[in-house]
């Protein structure tokens, strides 16, 4: 098993980032499928095109997709093919949640008990 780096560790932060926002988690799951322009981007997802761009300029800004200018608009997709299957693998995922966490009376960055221990998965 490799040894985590301050690399590594920061890739990592750059995702949560990039997932901490649903239109960016979107966008990522979009340009998954195949590249996209913005204007094509925000018609699919139903939100302005200067959303679009400013959340493009984030996914930018954390290294998560690239920009190929094609004529007068530029063309967006993921910055590297591996990304595409973490993606994929993330959606298999399973996780165990507890519906009480996450939300604004969460506990579980305190490590106080969350009540019951109900569970469901997600």
């Amino acid at each position: 098993m490799t040894t985590a780096t301050l690399t590594h560790t920061a890739a990592l932060a750059r995702l949560g980032h990039a997932f901490g926002d649903p239109t960016r988690a979107r966008i990522l799951l979009e340009l998954r499928e195949a590249p996209a322009h913005p204007s094509d981007l925000a018609e699919r997802l139903e939100v302005s095109r200067q959303v679009v761009s400013n959340q493009l300029a984030c996914l930018r800004g954390c290294g998560l997709v690239v920009g190929r200018p094609d004529g007068r608009r530029t063309e967006y997709r993921l910055s590297d093919p591996h990304l595409a299957h973490a993606l994929g693998d993330l959606l298999r995922l399973a996780l165990v949640v507890d519906p009480r966490c996450c939300g604004p009376e969460c506990t579980c960055a305190t490590g106080a008990p969350s009540g019951t221990g109900e569970e469901v998965a997600a």
